[in-house]
């Protein structure tokens, strides 16, 4: 291969590649996770000087960056930005509040089929059909993944195939993608020994390749030709147009290198901090009471990732495997804004790939979160009043997972509480309730959970949820909770209330370890002692 140094160029050099009209895929996670921090602000600052490029599509499958200041929200600018089609958009409420102006054309769509179209596209295939969506906003009866009022043109069609429904996701082509590794050879080749993460950045390149498109690909280092570990080679050399190299390049928000979260090395976690005791840890409490020896776990982001927190305290985390959507199995999900990542992973795969062992049943148990929640089971987290959050891998995860838990709080807003002799009282409720009778948005469907017979449960601080026939059936009440005053008053509509209504285990309530409280709680796991 012939030597390419030309390649290599600064970041105002590589923007003035992007051109009017253009449809950018930036590929990234939130929490900094190859952000292509440098390049992005090239390009919105090319943009605030000269106006170009302007009316730009952008692509993002997951969110990307940490702030409204960062990734996502550097580009939001009116008039830079005509359309985006993301897969989640909690890292900038200011693109998110471009969408709710209607200042751009706002598209929803799920992660996981983001990033399984990027392989459609590659092939150059006509889409992607899957029954990931249906029923809910993504499905073309009811929203299509439309955002605003302004998002007119249909990306997603309900299709009739061998007798079955399902929706079918149009490709298109992609004319510019925004990459990060480590390091480029000489040669322009792209390694990934320090990310966390692998996301999508082959199948991103090879449709944007195949696309006649441009590829521009920041890194840490330049390296020798011929010295890089050809198997952390993400992205061959003939793909990739510029490389700009930037020597200040941290790994993620949080820090500059966390060599445990790419599995360079293992760090202890004896030290996993405990959740403090209160409303989340007696939500992650009883939702970790769902586990199963063995099981293959997603944990969303939130109140539902504390789940880690509680089998670290009871010591039963290797006893189940913990995956998240973005590409990594095994070792401890990550928290706060670098959620995405684990601190001592086992595998670190491709984003599609992974959606691929989701989407074909191979998830025993998803614990995600819920904004809302109503009388059929729906739940939304995906636009909450004038707040545009996106769905991110929410549908993908809570459609395919065997069996689903959602955690949250009882209603929206502080929630004060007396927690005594492992009872609960409520002293002040949230200001808004949660459990409504319709939801504004149907990010999981109650309707299609009920048709494929899937257990669903919806687990609060003081009551639990259970998905009967298409209707929500209460099954457990906390100690010290008054029915009719803590949660029937509580809420939009009246749930069936199971004739064995039972009794929250008091344990949950008691600021000891779970099994130094009930000795019986998690006995069947393999290293209870």
């Amino acid at each position: 291969m012939k030597w390419c140094m030309d390649k290599f160029c600064s970041a105002d050099e590589a923007v003035n590649l992007i051109k009017d009209h253009d449809t950018v895929n930036l590929v990234a996670s939130g929490g900094g996770f190859q952000d292509a921090e440098s390049v992005y602000q090239a390009l919105e600052r090319r943009f605030l000087d000269t106006g170009r490029p302007n009316n730009l599509t952008l692509v993002h499958v997951t969110g990307v960056g940490w702030g409204d200041e960062t990734g996502v929200g550097r580009l939001a600018h009116k008039g830079l930005i005509k359309r985006v089609i993301g897969g989640h958009w909690l890292w900038s409420k200011v693109m998110s509040q471009l969408a709710v102006d209607e200042e751009i054309e706002a598209y929803n769509l799920p992660q996981g089929v983001m990033s399984l179209l990027m392989r459609e596209i590659a092939a150059g295939r006509p889409g992607l059909l899957t029954t990931v969506g249906l029923n809910t906003f993504i499905d073309p009866r009811l929203e299509g993944g439309r955002m605003n009022r302004r998002a007119r043109e249909p990306l997603v069609d309900l299709v009739d195939f061998q007798g079955r429904e399902m929706l079918f996701y149009k490709s298109f082509p992609i004319d510019v993608c925004i990459v990060r590794g480590t390091t480029a050879d000489e040669d322009g080749n792209i390694s990934v020994e320090q990310e966390g993460l692998d996301l999508h950045l082959l199948s991103a390149a090879q449709a944007t390749y195949n696309s006649g498109g441009t590829i521009i690909a920041q890194v840490k280092r330049v390296a020798p030709r011929g010295t890089l570990d050809p198997r952390m080679v993400r992205v061959p050399a003939h793909m990739v147009t510029a490389v700009v190299v930037d020597p200040e390049q941290w790994q993620t928000a949080e820090c500059e290198y966390n060599p445990s979260l790419c599995g360079e090395v293992r760090v202890p976690l004896d030290s996993m901090p405990s959740l403090e005791f209160g409303i989340r840890k007696f939500i992650a409490r009883r939702a970790a009471l769902e586990l199963q020896p063995g099981a293959v776990v997603n944990l969303g982001i939130g109140v539902a990732d504390g789940v880690a927190n509680i089998a670290a305290e009871e010591g039963i985390l290797d006893d189940f495997v913990f995956s998240i959507e973005m590409g990594v199995v095994g070792g401890v999900p990550a928290k706060g804004i670098i959620f995405g990542a684990s601190w001592n992973p086992d595998c670190i795969m491709s984003m599609p790939s992974q959606f691929d062992f989701y989407h074909g049943g191979g998830l025993d148990m998803g614990f995600l979160g819920m904004g809302e929640t109503d009388a059929v089971g729906n739940v939304n987290v995906s636009k909450l009043g004038r707040r545009i959050t996106g769905s991110g891998g929410f549908i993908d995860i809570s459609q395919n997972a065997k069996t689903m838990v959602f955690c949250g709080t009882f209603t929206n807003g502080d929630i004060e509480v007396d927690v005594r002799e492992g009872c609960i009282s409520i002293v002040k409720d949230g200001g808004t309730k949660k459990f409504r009778k319709k939801v504004e948005q149907v990010t999981f469907s109650g309707e299609y959970a009920a048709k494929i017979g899937q257990p669903v449960l919806y687990v609060t601080e003081r009551a639990v949820f259970r998905l009967k026939d298409g209707r929500m059936v209460l099954t457990e009440i906390a100690p010290g909770i008054d029915l009719e005053r803590d949660i029937l008053a509580q809420m939009e509509f009246v749930p069936e209330i199971a004739a064995d209504l039972k009794t929250m285990d008091p344990a949950i309530f008691r600021p000891e370890k779970l099994r130094e409280t009930n000795p019986a709680l998690f006995s069947a796991f393999p290293t209870h002692p």
